[in-house]
C-alpha cells in the first residue's frame, strides 16, 4: 500500500467522523469523497474481467458497498438549523456502517500486501477468479458506497432546503 492510498482510506473515514458533531451540508462536502474514490479508480481500475467467477467476486462487493452506503446514507440526520443551514450528522450507526465498509477495504489491501497474497491467490485459483478482478471488486465496493451515501445526503439535504418548516428529515 502506498501513503496515498493510506491517506485516502484514513480520509475517507474522517470524513465521516467529524460528522459525528454535525457540520453545514457544501457542496464540498458531497463531493470530496467521490473526487477520492474516483481518483483511486482512474490510477487502479483499468478493466472489469468478467471470465470464471469474476463476477461472483465483483458484484456481490459492489453490492455490499450499496448497501453501507445506503444504510450509512439513510441513518445520517440531516435538518435545518435556527439560522437555515442544512445540517448533516453522522449517527453512530451511520458511522459504523461507513468505517466498517473502509476498514474492511483497508483491511483487506494490508492482508494482500503484507504476506496474505498468496493465501488470496490460492483462493483465487481455487476458486477460478483471476488475481486481477480482486482490485476491481474492492474499488467498485468503495464507489458504490460513496455514491449510495452521497445520493441519500443530497437528496435529503435538497429536501430539507425546500421545506424549512422541516426540523428533521430523519429522527435522531
Amino acid at each position: 500500500m502506498s501513503f496515498t492510498d493510506w491517506a485516502i482510506d484514513l480520509a475517507l473515514i474522517g470524513l465521516v467522523v467529524v460528522q459525528l458533531r454535525g457540520r453545514r451540508l457544501t457542496t464540498r462536502m458531497l463531493l470530496l469523497p467521490v473526487v477520492l474514490v474516483g481518483w483511486a479508480g482512474m490510477q487502479y481500475l483499468h478493466d472489469i474481467p468478467t471470465a470464471g467467477n469474476d463476477l461472483v467476486l465483483i458484484v456481490p462487493a459492489a453490492l455490499v458497498g450499496l448497501a453501507l452506503g445506503t444504510g450509512a446514507g439513510v441513518l445520517t440526520t440531516v435538518h435545518r438549523d435556527a439560522e437555515g443551514d442544512v445540517i448533516v450528522r453522522a449517527t453512530i450507526t451511520a458511522a459504523a456502517l461507513w468505517v466498517l465498509g473502509v476498514g474492511f477495504r483497508l483491511a483487506f489491501q494490508l492482508y494482500a500486501t503484507h504476506g496474505g497474497g498468496e493465501a488470496i491467490g490460492r483462493f483465487s485459483v481455487r476458486h477460478h477468479i483471476d488475481i486481477t478482478a480482486w482490485t476491481p471488486a474492492i474499488l467498485l465496493m468503495a464507489f458504490a458506497e460513496v455514491l449510495a451515501r452521497t445520493a441519500f445526503v443530497w437528496r435529503r439535504g435538497q429536501a430539507a432546503r425546500r421545506n424549512p418548516q422541516q426540523e428533521r428529515v430523519l429522527p435522531a
